[in-house]
C-alpha cells in the first residue's frame, strides 16, 4: 500500500520570532506547493501563531514540540491542545528522547498525551528508540515494543490510523551518528509488525513510520530507498532552510 512520505522538522528549542518566521517564509517559498508527500514544521511554542500566519495558503503543516494531556487546569507552563490548535497547529510531537530523557516522561504519562491529542483532533507524531546501552545490551526491540505498547494501549483501529510514528535511535540523536539504512529498516520493520499484532495488517500497512537521527541532505535518499521507511523527523537540518529543502526534495 502506498504511504504519502512526510518530512517533518523539529526546530527544538531554536529560533526567535522573527528568525523563525523568515525560516517558515523560505520554506514556503520552496515547498508551499509540492506534491507528492508532505511536509511539517514544530517551531517553539511562542512562534507558533506568527509561523501559523506565514504559513498561510500553503500545504505545510503546522506542529507543536509538546503538550500537556489536560484540556486546562493549573499546570504553570504547560500548554494545552486546545491551545495549539488555536494557533493553527494540526501535528503535535510526543514522546521525543529529550522529553522522556531530560523531563523524566514515563510511557504512561505520553500514552495519556497521545489519547488528548488525537481527541482534540491533533495528529500525533509519536517518537521512540532506543539509548546506545540498550542497544549495545541487544534490548532495542525490547524497549521500543514496550514505549509503543503503553502508548497506543486502548486505542481504535481508526485512532491507530491517525498517528505517525517516528523512529529515533537515541545514540543517533544530535551526534553526527546515523543509522544505517539497514538498522533503520530493521527496526521500522519491527515496529511495522508489532503493529499488525496489535490491530491489523491493513492498519499496519498504513501507518507512516518515520526515521530520526541526524538525517541530512546526504543520507535522505539511502534512508527513503528501504521499504518501511516513510519519511524523516529531521532536527538540526531543519533549522537551516537550504538544507530542509533539500531533504524534502530527496529523489
Amino acid at each position: 500500500m502506498s504511504r504519502i512520505p512526510m518530512i517533518a522538522g523539529n526546530w527544538k528549542m531554536h529560533k526567535t520570532v522573527a528568525e523563525a518566521v523568515r525560516l517558515a517564509a523560505a520554506l514556503r517559498g520552496a515547498l508551499g506547493n509540492l506534491a507528492g508527500r508532505e511536509v511539517m514544521i514544530a517551531p517553539p511554542c511562542t512562534a507558533l501563531s506568527e509561523v501559523a500566519r506565514e504559513l498561510t495558503g500553503s500545504s505545510i503543516h503546522l506542529g507543536a514540540q509538546n503538550m500537556y494531556p489536560e484540556d486546562s487546569g493549573a499546570f504553570t507552563g504547560e500548554i494545552a491542545p486546545a491551545m495549539l490548535r488555536s494557533v493553527g497547529c494540526s501535528h503535535v510531537i510526543l514522546g521525543h528522547s529529550e522529553r522522556r530523557q531530560i523531563f523524566n516522561e514515563s510511557d504512561d504519562f505520553i500514552a495519556r498525551k497521545v489519547a488528548k491529542a488525537l481527541a482534540t483532533d491533533l495528529t500525533p507524531v509519536l517518537c521512540v528508540g532506543e539509548t546506545l546501552p540498550e542497544r549495545e545490551a541487544e534490548t532495542a526491540v525490547e524497549v521500543v515494543s514496550r514505549q509503543l505498547r503503553a502508548a497506543l494501549k486502548g486505542l481504535t483501529k481508526s485512532e491507530a490510523l491517525r498517528i505517525i510514528i517516528a523512529y529515533e535511535p537515541v545514540w543517533a540523536i544530535g551526534t553526527g551518528r546515523t543509522a544505517t539504512p539497514d538498522i533503520a529498516q530493521e527496526m521500522h520493520a519491527t515496529i511495522r509488525r508489532l503493529l499488525q499484532d496489535l490491530f491489523s495488517d491493513p492498519i499496519a500497512a498504513q501507518v507512516r513510520i518515520l526515521y530520526g537521527g541526524s538525517v541530512k541532505p546526504e543520507n535522505i535518499s539511502a534512508l527513503m530507498a528501504e521499504t518501511d521507511i516513510d519519511g524523516a523527523l529531521v532536527g538540526g537540518a531543519s533549522l537551516k532552510a537550504e538544507d530542509f529543502i533539500q531533504i524534502v526534495e530527496y529523489t
